[in-house]
This record gives structure tokens, sequence and C-alpha cells, in this order.
């Protein structure tokens, strides 16, 4: 066996070890043609508000600035579909959001992760990212041959969906490299096209996240939603999933098995009038450590209020 083998089969068993559903390979370097898409997709204006993904340019397209030396970006998958479900009829929450913030948890992981193939295999320098830095992770979950980009903009894996969450390490020792998938399994399908509610989604993968749900309900701070959106929400609070759940390839979801993810049961059970009544202490202390309190509670309030004029 050689050391590439060695220390690639050290990161996959430690990866499994973790929990994580999927751990895949690939090599570090520029990515000029995400850098002309992302360049195009700004110049549109689709992030809306999110002006934080103008910022770092440089760095999301080239993770070897990220980690001086970078050799490798390893791409791991944390399945986060639920075994219950919401009540039906009650202001909907993403799944994603079901349980304890997932950066909390799948950082934990990553900070174990790297001490253990460290002290498996020496020192190595290595920066672990969960959707809060400046990288491009779907990109690299593709070239990791974890799955491919859906017409939705989610990544999808052929054996299990699109319910994961995509944590990324990038780290300066060369490893094997999986290849990515030959090409998508989306076809001609547009079942997610079809069934967004504020037409987000546009041909060739192009995600308007300007009129996404979730970027109105989660991203848009301290101001109105747009009245023209009125009537089009379908009773989502927090998030969507619509593009998801439509989706025929979560048809082999699996239920997830971490415990951190279990639901909040007031997720599931909270109806209009106890939403309506829920004060910000019982908020507060609720949803501690849940990624709804990133909308917080005046950000909650004003989309119950949109949702409930508008039906």
């Amino acid at each position: 066996m050689s050391i590439l083998q060695k220390h690639t089969r050290i990161v996959k068993e430690a990866a499994r070890q973790l929990g994580f559903s999927y751990c895949g390979i690939a090599r570090a370097e520029q990515l000029d043609e995400d850098a002309r898409r992302l360049e195009a997709w700004l110049r549109q204006g689709m992030h809306g508000s999110m002006r934080y993904m103008e910022n770092h340019f440089d760095l999301r397209i080239d993770p070897r600035k990220l980690v001086p030396g970078a050799k490798s970006v390893i791409t791991l998958l944390q399945n986060y579909y639920p075994e219950q479900k919401q009540e039906t009829g009650i202001p909907k929450i993403a799944k994603y959001a079901y349980g304890q913030d997932y950066h909390d948890v799948i950082r934990a992981k990553l900070h174990s992760f790297l001490a253990q193939i460290n002290g498996s295999i020496g020192e190595i320098q290595g920066r672990g990212f969960v959707d809060s830095a400046p990288v491009l992770e779907r990109t690299w979950a593709v070239k990791s041959g974890a799955g491919w980009i859906g017409k939705n903009g989610n990544l999808i894996n052929k054996q299990t969906g699109s319910f994961y969450f995509i944590a990324t390490l990038i780290v300066d020792i060369a490893l094997q490299y999986d290849d990515p998938l030959a090409k998508d399994f989306c076809g001609s399908c547009r079942k997610c096209i079809e069934a967004c509610p504020t037409e987000a989604i546009g041909n060739n993968k192009v995600i308007d996240g300007s009129k996404c749900i979730s970027y109105f309900t989660i991203e848009l701070k301290d101001a109105l939603i747009p009245e023209q959106m009125k009537g089009k929400f379908d009773n989502w609070l927090f998030g969507c999933d619509v593009c998801q759940d439509i989706c025929p390839w979560n048809r082999f979801s699996k239920s997830h098995s971490e415990p951190a993810f279990t639901p909040i049961p007031e997720i599931l059970n909270l109806g209009t009038r106890e939403w309506e009544a829920l004060s910000e202490d019982a908020f507060a202390r609720i949803f501690k450590g849940s990624p709804i309190k990133r909308a917080k509670y005046k950000g909650i309030k004003r989309n119950l209020s949109f949702i409930n004029t508008a039906e």
C-alpha cells in the first residue's frame, strides 16, 4: 500500500467513525469556471441583500489562498433528513432547522476529524468550513464524487438524495483523489422548477437567491417582505423545502442518526396561534442553539404576520 493510499484510508475511516455519510477528496486548485459563474450571478444581483457574497472573491475560487500549501479538499456530507415530520396545517420550518444548529454540531466534528488524522498521519495544516466561510462547497462536493448539482441548485447524491449539510476540510497533504460523476441525473425533469412558489429556479441551474422563500424568511433583515410575494409562501415560516420535497431523488432519503438533530418538539407541534402567543423570552429559551434564532424573534413575528395575512 502506498503512502497516498494509507493516508486516504485513514482520512475516510475517520470520517466514517465520526458519523459522516460521505467522504470524498479532490485536488486543491483554482476554480476558473466557477469564478466566471459566480461573477455573473453577483453582477445580476441574484444575491439580493446578501452582500457578504461579494466579499473575498479570490478566496472563494482558490482554496490555496485559504490554506497556504493546500493540496487536497476533503468533502464531508452530514445527513439531516428527519424521521419525524411536522403536523399538517401548521407554519412550516425547513427540515435542516428541526434540531440544533448544524454549524456548531459539524464544526465540533471537524475539530475532532482534523485532530484524529493529525494523530494518525502527523502534522497537518488544515482548516474546516461549514457554510460559514468563502468556500464553494458544492463545487468541491461534485469534484469529489459526492453527486451532481440539481436544477434546484442543491447537491444531489444518487443513493440518498439531497438532505445533507456539506462540510469542507482543506489540508496541505496530497491524497488519492476521487472522480466526479460523468454526468448529472436530472435529465429532462423540471419538477423543482415548476413547483417553486416564487419562480426562483431558472434555467441552467441558476437560482435567483433574491426570490427564494428561504432568503425572505431568513436572510432579509430589518425589512418588509415585498407585497408581490403575498400568497406565494405556502405557509413557510422559516426556510423552504419545496424544491427538495418534490425531487424524485429524495425518495431515497434515509433518516439521520445524529442525536443533535433530534427535532425540537415545538417545531413539530406549534400551530399559528401558539406561534402568535409566543413571548420573546420563551422564543429565546426554546430556540437557544437552534438555527431558527438566526431570524430572531422580530423576524419570525414578521414572517408569521406575512403568511397569515397572505393566505
